[in-house]
């Protein structure tokens, strides 16, 4: 049976404020999934609020694409019926899974958030 490559960077630095305060992202996951498994992958959220982040990919060779957002109260997917979007505030953690993994589903995932 084939597999899928899941690549996740080691983390992004999405804010540095004057004060010295750092919001960081990053995310982690399994590195290789299977046709037809589910991908779940986890976005740990420092110094910041957990609404507004977004969940986006790159394909190999091309752009990005963004897959979906969780807000304060609703949340919002380009991948219709296959993408869930949660969060723990008490982790500060943000949760994406991805059911029914195609080959199309190879990429490199990265969670980001909208700069204030």
């Amino acid at each position: 049976m084939s597999s899928i490559d899941i690549y996740l960077p080691l983390g992004v630095l999405q804010y540095r404020a004057d004060i010295q305060m750092s919001i960081s992202l990053s995310e982690s996951g399994p590195g290789t999934v299977r046709p037809g498994e589910d991908l779940t992958l986890t976005c740990k959220v420092t110094g910041a609020s957990l609404t507004d982040i977004h969940w986006i990919r790159q394909p190999a060779g091309k752009g990005l694409e963004w897959v979906g957002v969780i807000w304060y109260n609703a949340n919002a997917t380009s991948v219709q019926g296959r993408l869930t979007i949660t969060r723990d505030t008490n982790k500060g953690e943000v949760y994406f899974k991805l059911t029914g993994m195609k080959p199309e589903d190879t990429c490199v995932y990265y969670c980001a958030r909208h700069a204030q």
